[in-house]
């Protein structure tokens, strides 16, 4: 979750054409639970008459007889077998039913909301041939709160995320398990909960539904809404950590970043100047002798910055593949013609999750020599650990090495997933992207970075208490407090790990974020 918003229905219209990012957050935050969803789907008219058009060209190649790929005939290497017309609608049911190959944990619930959204941005392109009808039913079921339960693991890339999405295809046919008022069912039982029939498939609707990237960028959408959050947060938390550290401002000047020529740069420079207006702490040590800090503090400017330089690709290069046709066949009603090609090819969005981890990666490796920075009393001036009595107490000396264990996890999983491919479906198939590996990737490494940004949170708050009668910037006073109202100093030696858990928290709703940008002004991620 990132950003808290007001649990009220927000509406969003979907033309295939005009997603943004931003339009996910609410999904995030997302009380399932409720009698009512967060975000309800509408789709124009003039949407849904792309869709009718797209249909009637389907019907009409079914009528004459035509032997067109997806439309009436097997799939992958069975491509050259034609198929009846009478069997149509048998043929679609198996294709969905024999993908759902999909294994492992549960996919987060928020994910495949977005994946659901996504599914039926694409559709109401109209250039995938489903009947509107089945875009009708696929919007009434979101609107009621019905969520499929789709399985991580299953998908190569290419031709898209076809076994994760068959399972998210084959709940609203009655098969498998969905979560209606955040309570899982047996998908027959979830869509009677909701006052539903279960789906039947038409002529070439099975390979629109799962034929398409969306998994890989549903979890990509997230990671990023995530990693957006935790940028901004970063900057705030280690505003506070410099503050501990009577660390200077200087290497944030904006003439530096003049300098440097780097627009991520000037933005963490920018955010940092805010944080720490109106700093006691600054004022206090202008003129002692340390030459230089540490690059720990002294490089944020470069290290941050380079991260929201990637973060801002990143969102670039998803915001266009959220609006992007990824089925296969695509028809052009406007000529008639079938066309097959490999719109469901992930290889953009794998590239730009492995992307997102690496430079995830980097954000969590100086958050973590921080944390060594605040509590080495050789480095620091702080006491041992940043417990009032050292030796009798081992205060956070742990705590710092459950983030270096994090950011050491995180290495192992920055290998790019991109970089591999395995040939399938006897080799029709034969160059694969492994997006949904790269995105989840992304994910882990995420969740990794804001626990230890968590850890920081905690050493450099701590670290301030030592030195609270001089009040620190106005950003990163509100981060100490906001930290502060949920977890108090440690003195003797506590179970600390829901003190963990509670900073994490409020690192990933947004309260932070929220509390920091409410003193100190809004943030550039």
């Amino acid at each position: 979750m990132t950003n808290p918003v007001k649990n009220s229905a927000k509406k969003l219209s979907l033309d295939g054409l005009s997603l943004s990012l931003d339009d996910f957050q609410p999904l995030l935050c997302e009380d399932l639970a409720g009698s009512k969803p967060g975000l309800s789907l509408s789709v124009p008219k003039a949407a849904m008459q792309r869709v009718a058009r797209a249909r009637k060209l389907v019907e009409d190649h079914v009528q004459a007889g035509n032997v067109v790929y997806g439309l009436t005939t097997g799939f992958g290497k069975l491509k050259s077998v034609a198929i009846d017309e009478e069997n149509l609608e048998e043929l679609q049911r198996n294709l969905v039913l024999s993908h759902c190959c999909g294994v492992g944990a549960a996919m987060p619930l928020e994910e495949v909301r977005v994946a659901q959204i996504l599914r039926l941005n694409g559709l109401v392109r109209g250039h995938s041939g489903v009947c509107v009808s089945t875009v009708e039913k696929l919007v009434r079921l979101f609107n009621k709160g019905f969520v499929p339960e789709v399985p991580q693991q299953g998908s190569v890339g290419a031709s898209g995320d076809l076994a994760l999405l068959s399972e998210m295809s084959a709940t609203y046919m009655g098969y498998g398990y969905a979560y209606v008022n955040g309570k899982r069912k047996s998908a027959k039982a979830a869509l009677k909960a909701v006052g539903e029939e279960p789906l039947v498939l038409q002529a070439k609707e099975g390979l629109a539904l799962i034929n398409g990237t969306e998994m890989m960028k549903a979890i990509g959408v997230v990671t990023w809404l995530r990693a957006q959050n935790l940028s901004k947060a970063s900057d705030a938390i280690a505003a506070l950590s410099l503050e501990a550290l009577f660390g200077s401002l200087k290497p944030f000047d904006d003439r530096l970043a003049e300098l440097k020529g780097h627009a991520g740069h000037r933005r963490t420079s920018n955010n940092f100047r805010k944080l720490l207006k109106s700093s006691k702490v600054l004022a206090s040590h202008k003129d002692c002798g340390r030459v230089q800090d540490p690059y720990s503090l002294r490089c944020i400017p470069q290290v941050h910055g380079a991260f929201k330089a990637a973060l801002g690709h990143v969102g670039e290069v998803l915001s266009g593949e959220i609006n992007s046709v990824t089925d296969n066949p695509i028809l052009f009603p406007d000529t008639g013609e079938v066309i097959s090609a490999g719109q469901f090819h992930g290889q953009p969005v794998s590239m730009i999750m492995d992307y997102l981890a690496l430079s995830l990666c980097t954000l969590a490796n100086i958050s973590e020599r921080r944390v060594e920075q605040l509590v080495n009393p050789d480095l620091s001036g702080l006491p041992a650990f940043l417990t009032p009595e050292p030796g009798l107490n081992s205060g956070f000396m742990i705590a710092q090495v459950s983030a270096a264990s994090l950011a050491s996890e995180n290495k192992s999983m920055a290998h790019p997933a991109s970089v591999d491919s395995v040939p399938t479906s006897a080799n029709q198939e034969d160059h694969v992207s492994m997006g949904v590996t790269a995105a989840r990737k992304a994910r882990r490494i995420v969740e990794n970075c804001e626990a230890v940004a968590a850890i920081e949170l905690l050493c450099a708050a701590q670290g301030r208490d030592f030195h609270k009668e001089l009040k620190a910037g106005r950003g990163a006073q509100a981060a100490w407090s906001c930290v502060r109202s949920q977890v108090k100093p440690l003195g003797k030696d506590r179970y600390l790990r829901p003190d963990i858990e509670a900073a994490r928290q409020l690192i990933v709703s947004g309260e932070l974020v929220a509390c920091v940008e409410k003193a100190a002004g809004k943030l550039e991620a």
